[in-house]
């Protein structure tokens, strides 16, 4: 039997619903209207796409987006420069830069200056710190929005093994300190895989709760799956097939897919993410979900 599909595009118009709801209430009580700062450098056409998804999102839920779109040459001074203002606008409650960031600008250094309050993204070392501890200002958005996935969908993590394949900053390393705090969607025993790890299959049929973010289109198939296991696709990976025009020709178009074989893996798994529409949708979501909670602890 196939797996059951999470669907995150539906989840997440759900919980945009709620947020859209609490941002209304709060206008009301305070006077005070949700600001996400979003900074682009430079033309990537990936970063582009992810920002107007920002923007789109930012209406639909009352949040004011503030867009700032700066050339491929900006150095790593005025980007440091505008942080700073950004930092003391009071009515800026988020700031996110968007990455990647082009090259010969220090990529540590400009998420270190943001305000720790207005790190919605939950990249500075402050917040990376209080996570650890267990009592945090926001929590990493991706990582974030694959909890509430399990949390809403009653996928038991309580003493559950989850195995994360991938070790980045983003997704690896704070997914594993969220799933191992004493909290609810959460209180899992976790292991952390990555590219130089041997005996990958062996660790990851293991898996009660499987976590992919290693960035390799269709990297986990079928045979490193333990039969009934969850299986969560982070990966964003545009490759070439084979298709056909409208005379019957062949071409070939870039298609979207995860790190998990999906069409194999989903006879194994009892549950599984889609790409599109599993986890990236809720990655967006959680970003307004924390710049509301900053614009709630600007006037506490």
């Amino acid at each position: 039997m196939s797996a059951m599909i999470l669907d995150g595009k539906a989840l997440a118009d759900q919980i945009r619903a709620e947020i859209a709801e609490e941002v209304g209430r709060f206008k009301e009580a305070s006077g005070i209207v949700p600001a996400l700062a979003v900074i682009l450098v430079g033309e990537n056409p990936a970063s582009q796409v992810y920002v107007r998804n920002k923007e789109m999102a930012c209406q639909k839920a009352g949040i004011e987006s503030l867009m700032y779109r700066l050339d491929q040459d900006t150095t790593t001074a005025d980007l440091l420069d505008l942080i700073r203002k950004l930092n003391q606008d009071a009515k800026v409650h988020g700031i996110l830069v968007q990455l990647p960031l082009p090259k010969g600008i220090e990529e540590k250094e400009i998420l270190d200056a943001i305000d720790p309050s207005k790190d919605v993204d939950a990249f500075h070392p402050e917040n990376v710190g209080l996570i650890s501890q267990g009592r945090p200002r926001f929590l990493p958005c991706t990582p974030y929005g694959i909890q509430q996935m399990l949390v809403r969908y009653n996928i038991e993590t309580d003493g559950k093994h989850a195995v994360i394949v991938g070790r980045s900053d983003i997704v690896g390393k704070p997914m594993a300190l969220l799933l191992v705090q004493k909290a609810v969607g959460a209180n899992a025993t976790v292991s952390i895989a990555h590219s130089r790890t041997k005996n990958l299959p062996e660790i990851t049929r293991t898996a009660d709760i499987l976590i992919v973010a290693i960035g390799k289109a269709n990297f986990l198939t079928a045979d490193m799956v333990k039969p009934g296991a969850v299986v969560i696709d982070v990966g964003m990976n545009r490759i070439e097939v084979g298709s056909t025009d409208e005379n019957g020709n062949p071409i070939k178009v870039k298609k979207l897919v995860g790190d998990v074989d999906f069409d194999s893996v989903k006879e194994v798994a009892s549950a599984i993410t889609p790409v599109p529409g599993g986890v990236g949708p809720l990655t967006v979501t959680m970003l307004l979900l924390n710049t509301l909670n900053s614009a709630k602890n600007s006037v506490r």
